[in-house]
């Protein structure tokens, strides 16, 4: 799995991330984030996720 750069979305693929376009992906990441109800996550206003998935909390 890896991350990407710009959203910090984990992917599954190595080519672009389906949720923000970008190239620029990494496998090197710390710490999940699971988001179910984006609208109603204080963690997820905080990380300034809008939609569910899982997120890395940093890329490298």
């Amino acid at each position: 799995m890896k991350a990407c750069r710009n959203c910090k979305r984990i992917i599954e693929a190595d080519e672009k991330c389906p949720a923000c376009g970008s190239e620029e992906v990494s496998d090197r990441y710390s710490g999940l984030l699971v988001v179910i109800d984006a609208e109603k996550s204080e963690i997820a206003k905080i990380a300034e996720v809008h939609a569910p998935g899982r997120y890395a909390v940093k890329v490298k």
